[in-house]
């Protein structure tokens, strides 16, 4: 049975037994992804649909808790723009949006760092030590780890990223614990900015220079034909992914998820994953299993690694 059979029996088989044979073949399929990523640093893009069904959110919590027990250093990036809006609508401040990006005046930002950096941030260092992992909540201010400069006018207190320090993040992860960031940042001035978390974990991912990143996301990946599932690519270049857009066959809501996964592949990232987080256990499935779940995309020095293996 292939690794992917095995741990689709897993998930899904609810209320079903699984033997204890199953069990020890299920942890020898994975052994060689546990042994390709133990010491490893990766980092997790959480946000949208998976943070939305408090079920779903355990099992990706019980996915990286896992990880970090088998020696993975494992950095939780999260956003929370859901969360966000329901707040300002409990104010009666109504959310506006440019171009994907929410119009953050100093009202709203106020909002967005009590959410982001307290609600959302300590429930889910919350979540992970009740599951039996070590976390430990940090946002883009502390240590002035993230600063930045203000995009533009029109979107007020959105930030671009100018600068990344990861020293702290390196402490933590050297401590056994696990980082988890929500984005927000700081200018020079000590003005608190609000930042696209897909921007801030590529960011992150590069300057920690990061064996991969995965983006959870609500779709399957990058497909030849958006409308056939069956068309998922799995492993993508930076060279084909500027000419998929060129084509078409990248376009739409897929161009910033895309873009993200560039730029950190850009940054020195090794290899990143567009996933569905919607799907239970997404991240032990791309990360400990041959067929994996989504699309990969690899940066060059990936590609020469792969070739050397293969005449080894």
């Amino acid at each position: 049975m292939k690794n992917m059979e095995h741990v689709q029996e897993v998930i899904t088989a609810a209320g079903q037994a699984v033997t204890n044979a199953q069990k020890a073949q299920i942890l020898m399929s994975a052994l060689p992804y546990i042994k390709k990523y133990s010491g490893k640093i990766i980092v997790v893009k959480y946000g949208g649909n998976a943070m939305q069904s408090e079920d779903l959110k355990k099992k990706v919590m019980s996915d990286i808790v896992l990880m970090s027990l088998i020696g993975v250093k494992v950095v939780l990036v999260h956003g929370g723009g859901p969360h966000i809006g329901e707040v300002l609508s409990w104010v009666g401040k109504e959310s506006k949006f440019v171009n994907g990006l929410r119009v953050t005046d100093e009202e709203t930002m106020k909002i967005v760092q009590m959410v982001l950096a307290g609600q959302v941030n300590k429930d889910l260092v919350n979540l992970i030590g009740t599951i039996g992992g070590r976390a430990i909540g940090l946002c883009g201010l502390d240590n002035q780890m993230i600063k930045v400069k203000q995009k533009n006018e029109e979107l007020g207190l959105v930030g671009d990223i100018t600068s990344v320090d990861v020293s702290l993040i390196m402490d933590i992860l050297e401590k056994g614990y696990i980082p988890v960031i929500s984005t927000i940042g700081t200018d020079e001035n000590g003005q608190a900015y609000n930042i696209n978390a897909d921007t801030a974990a590529a960011e992150i991912a590069g300057k920690l220079n990061a064996e991969c990143m995965l983006s959870m996301t609500n779709i399957n990946g990058v497909l030849m034909d958006a409308k056939d599932p069956a068309t998922l690519i799995r492993q993508i270049t930076l060279e084909q992914a500027a000419q998929f857009e060129a084509d078409g066959i990248i376009a739409g809501g897929m161009i910033p998820k895309v873009q993200c996964c560039t730029e950190a592949i850009q940054a020195g990232v090794k290899k990143v994953f567009i996933i569905n987080g919607t799907i239970p256990h997404a991240i032990l499935i791309e990360l400990l299993t041959d067929e994996g779940l989504g699309t990969m995309f690899v940066s060059p020095s990936y590609e020469e690694e792969a070739v050397q293996e293969a005449y080894v």
